[in-house]
């Protein structure tokens, strides 16, 4: 498999002055300014991660996935080729404009622009993040996760697993149905919602603090019409996490805590308890889907189903103590 992470997004939006503040007085990104009708932001050492351009339309415009080099670009390419799938290969004005030292471009089923690339850019100067937060968890992992609606999952699943070769993490059948896909050890980079429409849904962001969560929430609360589903925990990534809406009318997943996987020995499984353990209140479902949801929910805290805490190194202390409940989950995990 020679994608390796999700490295970037371009969208399109009708309210470019509304972007202006969200990335960095609410994200947290660091503005880049290009030009008066395109914005760029930095999230890490990269000198670019999230492009916006001024449109009529809202939505995205193209997914960035990395490769390690031109060997891995060229088989991939080669691949897509056999495949009867169209490659073009990208100019250098292109590339320049990316950050980075070549890419190729194609279309997946739903009509999706995906570049492929390698040797991103990194910055000369520190990620200098617009208001006070940790920072993002990127890195080997990427920039995060995308989720796309599609009109149906069987008609794209296999151009994603058998030809660019994702790996199927889990899968949830109710209340709607949703597949979960990973290239490395983030337990998903990529989702498919099967909603009968084809566009994005949500951009996932981790950050390295689950206050720089929490206060992100604050702010939220204080937009009527931004959250688009409530504080809560995953079942399958076990990320805390909300969503808000941008200016652009898809959403930022806010999250912290998620799960490490290890792709060489992962088994994928179906989400019997449903996408969530707990909030994650979801207004953009219909009615009688969002009962559902809460059904499920309300059904795992009723079997007691938990989940350890997923943390690294510098966001978490030791407490004095023993839990025998913890003692015997990292015991069940050996």
């Amino acid at each position: 498999m020679e994608i390796e992470s999700f490295g970037y997004i371009g969208v399109r939006s009708q309210a470019l002055d509304d972007w202006r503040s969200y990335g960095p007085n609410f994200l947290g990104l660091e503005p880049v300014e290009k030009s008066r009708g395109l914005l760029a932001f930095r999230m890490d050492d990269r000198k670019q991660r999230l492009i916006v351009r001024e449109d009529n339309s809202n939505g995205a415009d193209f997914f960035g996935w990395e490769v390690k080099d031109s060997d891995a670009l060229n088989r991939l390419a080669n691949r897509l080729d056999n495949a009867g799938i169209r490659v073009e290969r990208l100019p250098a004005a292109i590339a320049n404009e990316r950050h980075v030292k070549d890419l190729i471009m194609f279309h997946d089923p739903a009509c999706n622009r995906l570049e492929v690339f390698h040797g991103a850019a990194v910055a000369s100067s520190p990620f200098r993040p617009g208001r006070a937060i940790s920072g993002f968890r990127t890195g080997p992992v990427g920039m995060g996760h995308i989720v796309l609606t599609v009109e149906r999952i069987d008609q794209v699943m296999p151009f994603y697993v058998d030809v660019l070769g994702f790996k199927l993490s889990d899968f949830a059948l109710r209340p709607f149905k949703a597949y979960f896909f990973h290239v490395n050890a983030r337990h998903h980079s990529l989702a498919l919602i099967e909603t009968g429409t084809n566009g994005i849904h949500h951009l996932m962001m981790e950050l390295f603090s689950l206050d720089d969560v929490g206060q992100a929430y604050d702010l939220a609360q204080g937009e009527e019409g931004r959250i688009g589903a409530t504080l809560g925990r995953h079942t399958n990534d076990f990320m805390t996490s909300f969503y808000a809406y941008t200016p652009s009318c898809f959403m930022v997943e806010y999250g912290w805590g998620g799960r490490n996987i290890r792709p060489e020995t992962w088994t994928s499984m179906e989400l019997e308890h449903g996408p969530s353990l707990w909030g994650h209140d979801r207004t953009w479902l219909p009615p009688e889907q969002r009962a559902e949801a809460r059904e499920m929910r309300l059904k795992a805290a009723e079997l007691g189903v938990r989940q350890p805490v997923q943390v690294i190194k510098g966001n978490h202390e030791l407490m004095a103590g023993t839990c025998p409940w913890w003692d015997m989950t990292v015991r069940a995990a050996e």
